[in-house]
């Protein structure tokens, strides 16, 4: 008899659905005790997986409470992909629609903040360009000049305050959050991933940046965006985070 793949894919990850009929092991018996072992460590894998990838919305909801999440998101979001460092890709996603949690609006972008720092740990890597090459810049050829980041870098906004939710469950003795909107760069000055807060106006002159925009369109964009627009100190947060490879027309 042939096993239907989808109902063994199904049944993989659903620990309440019945055996798929036709599994056999080497000698021809039923395979039921075995499947039913190969589905728990499958299950266990892929909780451990997102456990990893997710650890402060762990932390946020509780253990427990987040192996059941993990129960139902295995279910709805199967593996797409070998690499388990695309897994857990739709997680924002699931958590805005998930009845147990869609009323806790900032759950989905504190999701969306853990996958940009996994995507900026196997994000390329890139030489910055040094603060020097870009003081010796003449300031009516840097407002033409368009500027390339690093493939590390990710741009998170959000409504609510993320990155210090982040790391209050994250980092020792962080400070409680505050509610407000945070944009959040993320990108890797040395090995690891790091999360930096942007000043107003930041989003939108990196974001411009990352579009294609010149250096004087992104400054436009952002001081129509926020008055309170600081290039400086989006500067010094850019060139802290080691984010800009090239600058040129």
């Amino acid at each position: 008899m042939t096993v239907d793949q989808t109902m063994f894919r199904e049944a993989i990850l659903d620990p309440e659905a019945a055996r798929p009929d036709g599994l056999s092991d080497g000698k021809g018996r039923p395979a039921g005790r075995r499947f039913d072992v190969y589905r728990n460590n499958v299950s266990v894998s892929l909780t451990e997986a997102l456990e990893v990838g997710f650890p402060v919305i762990r932390k946020l909801v509780g253990q427990e409470n987040f192996r059941l999440l993990a129960s139902a998101y295995l279910r709805r979001h199967p593996p797409h992909s070998p690499l388990m460092m695309h897994f857990g890709a739709d997680m924002p996603a699931f958590l805005a629609t998930f009845e147990p949690t869609r009323q806790t609006g900032y759950l989905p972008d504190v999701a969306r903040l853990e996958l940009a720092i996994r995507e900026s740990y196997h994000a390329a890597d890139a030489d910055p360009t040094s603060p020097a090459e870009l003081e010796a810049l003449p300031p009516e050829a840097l407002v033409g000049s368009r500027v390339q980041l690093a493939p590390s870098v990710r741009l998170v906004r959000s409504p609510w305050p993320i990155l210090s939710i982040w790391r209050f469950n994250a980092e020792e003795a962080a400070k409680s959050p505050e509610m407000a909107a945070e944009d959040v760069l993320v990108a890797r000055p040395d090995l690891d991933p790091v999360p930096e807060l942007l000043p107003p106006g930041g989003a939108e002159f990196v974001n411009a940046v990352l579009t294609g925009a010149t250096f004087g369109d992104a400054m436009d964009m952002a001081s129509g965006a926020s008055r309170n627009f600081d290039l400086p100190a989006v500067l010094t947060v850019l060139v802290k985070m080691k984010t800009m490879i090239e600058i040129g027309g």
